[in-house]
């Protein structure tokens, strides 16, 4: 990989005035939820037309300053990212697969028609912010320091184009559990929405697509559930992926499905990594389609014994029910897999520097 050096920036570190007290921080850390607790610091580096990349800063963490005309607000050019520091068995600090995140940033700008971030700049940001707030990252099983890449367009103007000025900027969470509700298995429910279509940005992770599923998933939550699943747009027959988590189907001759990315379905990092660690367990790993109807039968037959849902943020979930307005059905014991149980193990083990490294996943931070 590339050096920051050889992208022509350096950083410039500011002191933070006035950050938050050790017995305040102690207090957040103790109960962090998710996404509601931020660190005292953040990264932004700016982007201009014909100069490139410039201004990298860390400091302290503060309100954007946005001029009313700005690209981001009318044209919705924004892209991010989701990753997490997880603190080591030996005390130290890493990250999982950054340039995988990185490479993603890239494609996702490149749908969105904003300026390509060099990957090792990306990967620097996130270790610069990480040490400067270790101190932020919470105890605990499941506990990390969630971070949040992100790219907006910030060139004040009125005009469907390409802007011209970018502002990239990286914030940091301390992270609980995702789900709220705490149980072992979720519950689904199947949208009558869509949120993706082919040639759309589906494959991109941009905020539009997540401003879509905001309905669906609020209409899931009213009826009782945690969380959506969508269908394909154009035959509405097709498992997709739940609202930020990518889908996997469990069959009790050793078989493990999850749907093919063909350009609508956002392809996960934490997806990837489970099918490397599915393969090594010998399963029959399938990407390919398989429909609301066949899910329902298997489930109903025993021939599907397992679903679950992977994500940065959820990690790995058991799903143990799915309800639509055509019914609900339970999968298995309506409780958490064992083949679920045993790749979550195997994934988060290797994330808390538990377990060997053969893939060359963590990268040390502190």
């Amino acid at each position: 990989m590339a050096t920051i050096a050889d992208a022509g920036l350096t950083f410039t570190t500011l002191p933070h005035p006035s950050p938050v007290s050790a017995e305040q921080r102690e207090s957040v850390l103790a109960n962090p939820g998710f996404g509601t607790n931020f660190s005292d610091h953040m990264v932004t580096i700016e982007w201009t037309e014909g100069q490139g990349w410039h201004d990298a800063v860390i400091g302290p963490r503060q309100p954007i300053a946005l001029d009313p005309a700005a690209s981001v607000l009318h044209y919705a050019q924004e892209i991010f990212e989701g990753l997490k520091a997880y603190v080591q068995a030996d005390g130290s600090v890493a990250l999982f697969r950054p340039e995988a995140n990185a490479a993603r940033f890239n494609q996702s700008a490149q749908r969105l028609a904003m300026p390509e971030l060099p990957e090792a700049v990306f990967v620097e940001a996130i270790e610069r912010l990480v040490k400067l707030d270790r101190a932020w990252i919470p105890a605990g099983e499941g506990a990390s320091l969630y971070l949040r890449p992100f790219m907006i367009a910030t060139e004040a103007f009125l005009g469907v184009r390409p802007a011209k000025q970018y502002k990239f900027i990286v914030i940091a969470s301390p992270a609980g559990n995702y789900f709220k509700s705490g149980a072992p298995a979720v519950s689904i429910w199947v949208s009558d929405y869509t949120r993706a279509a082919p040639g759309g940005t589906g494959a991109a992770k941009c905020g539009g697509n997540y401003a879509a599923s905001l309905v669906p998933q609020a209409e899931a939550i009213s009826r009782g559930h945690d969380q959506v699943v969508f269908l394909d747009a154009a035959e509405h027959k097709w498992i997709e992926e739940l609202g930020g988590m990518n889908l996997y189907f469990v069959f009790e001759d050793g078989t493990l499905l999850t749907p093919a990315l063909t350009g609508t379905i956002l392809p996960g990092i934490t997806r990837d990594s489970l099918l490397q660690l599915a393969r090594e367990e010998g399963l029959n790993v399938v990407e390919g389609k398989y429909s609301l109807d066949q899910w329902r039968e298997d489930s109903q037959s025993g021939k599907l014994i397992e679903t679950f849902a992977c994500g940065t943020a959820a990690v790995v979930t058991s799903v143990g029910k799915v309800s639509g307005r055509d019914g609900e059905f339970t999968i298995g014991s309506g409780g958490p897999g064992q083949l679920t149980a045993k790749l979550k193990n195997r994934l988060v083990s290797i994330q808390r520097g538990e377990a060997a490294d053969t893939h060359n996943w963590i990268r040390k931070v502190a």
